[in-house]
């Protein structure tokens, strides 16, 4: 069985993804970057962890043949081929006040937060999802910056779940700096057995 989901820049939505299938999410046009978040199936207190997956594979970097895991401790799916190899596991989903204090226009700016939230109905008030295909540059006295994601036209990541779970997936709503290479586009994700 094979799902195709089309989501339009700035939104999000939801799928089941059953043990053993995998998750395609790719990238259209280059340079987008990805919220990616999950739960267990009939269970959102446990749910993809962005910390989690640091402690356990004890990286900030993911690597093919790496695991994203729960918040406790369990793997949630696989890395099974990456065509980009630099994804984020450090900032949470953008959201209305992180939109208003660096960019003052937070007011009805459409955020990652809210669309998960929307897509799982839920209503969760922050996310650390794993950001795929964002450039995170973290220099050695820890400053951060954030650079135009290295994905071209038609780049992939593609996950094997380890467990039944529920996704929620955005593509992120930030144009305003270099996080979505200063646009936002659309991204496609493949579910298949």
């Amino acid at each position: 069985m094979k799902r195709e989901y089309y989501i339009p820049p700035c939104c999000g939505i939801s799928a089941k993804a059953f043990e053993g299938q995998t998750i395609t999410v790719i990238d259209l046009e280059g340079g987008q970057v990805v919220d990616f978040f999950a739960e267990m199936l009939g269970n959102k207190e446990e749910f993809l962890s962005a910390g989690v997956t640091i402690d356990c594979n004890e990286s900030l970097r993911l690597h093919v043949g790496d695991c994203l895991y729960s918040n406790l401790y369990r793997p949630m799916f696989r890395i099974l081929a990456d065509d980009v190899g630099e994804h984020d596991l450090l900032h949470p989903c953008c959201r209305t006040e992180m939109y208003e204090f660096f960019y003052h226009n937070g007011s009805g700016h459409p955020n990652c937060l809210d669309n998960i939230n929307e897509c799982l109905q839920s209503a969760r008030p922050i996310i650390h999802p794993v950001n795929l295909f964002m450039h995170t540059k973290i220099s050695e006295n820890g400053k951060i910056a954030v650079l135009p994601p290295l994905s071209k036209a038609g780049d992939k990541i593609i996950l094997k779940a380890e467990k039944d779970v529920r996704l929620g997936i955005a593509a992120c709503s930030v144009s305003e700096s270099d996080c979505n290479s200063r646009k936002c586009t659309p991204v496609k994700i493949i579910i298949q057995d």
